[in-house]
């Protein structure tokens, strides 16, 4: 297993908001987790990407515990080993496509000249060759969140978090979207877990998990 979650657990005060997770995710396995709004699979996706704390249990990833690394550590292993493809693409605005793109390299430390030839690389993969210096208010949503994509690619993540990535796109961008999902699979060997409210994006992958009330639903 790629990741294995137990027992996860959240609450704010009195307030659970997870109740005893458990999820295992095979390697090159796409994921789509559903369920109404506040069934609490954001606050999953946030703690199963490090980027929140559990109140309990014990999350293994490449066989790693990231709960138990110091911060520097942390911030080192989610650079590595994870990447992050959210509703509205978080691109910086004042840099270009592939400015944008480089980064997750310059900061694993990746030299200038390298980092660029790779972030140009993958935006020529997914069809914008034609974009490279463009900034993303210049940019389509689809193109953008495209941009995204090859972000969360860059440094050849063992996982891709997906939080709503077609939320903010129309029904062509989504289906475009979705499909290059399946390609990367099975050209970069990559894992997806995806949060989704998009019934043909969770329809498409290999498992479905329904969360309700704070846990999965069979």
């Amino acid at each position: 297993m790629i990741l294995e979650a137990k027992n996860i657990t959240k609450s704010y005060g009195d307030l659970s908001i997870l109740g005893g997770v458990n999820l295992k995710v095979r390697e090159k396995e796409i994921v789509s987790i559903v369920g109404a709004s506040g069934a609490g699979k954001t606050t999953l996706l946030q703690i199963l990407g490090t980027l929140d704390d559990a109140s309990s249990g014990e999350l293994t990833i490449d066989s790693t515990n990231p709960f138990e690394l110091n911060p520097k550590e942390l911030s080192s292993f989610r650079n590595q080993k994870l990447g992050f493809i959210f509703q509205f693409h978080q691109l910086l605005p004042e840099f270009t496509a592939i400015e944008n793109v480089m980064l997750p390299g310059l900061i694993r430390g990746d030299a200038k000249k390298q980092a660029k030839e790779r972030a140009e690389l993958l935006l020529k993969r997914i069809g914008l060759q034609d974009r490279l210096n463009h900034k993303p208010s210049e940019l389509s949503g689809g193109e953008q969140q495209r941009a995204a994509v090859c972000r969360a690619l860059f440094n050849q993540p063992k996982i891709i978090f997906g939080d709503e990535p077609s939320g903010n796109l129309d029904t062509r961008n989504s289906q475009e979207l979705h499909e290059l999902f399946f390609e990367l699979r099975e050209e970069f060997n990559q894992t997806f877990v995806i949060v989704t409210h998009n019934k043909e994006l969770a329809a498409m992958a290999d498992r479905t998990l329904t969360m309700k009330d704070g846990n999965f639903i069979l």
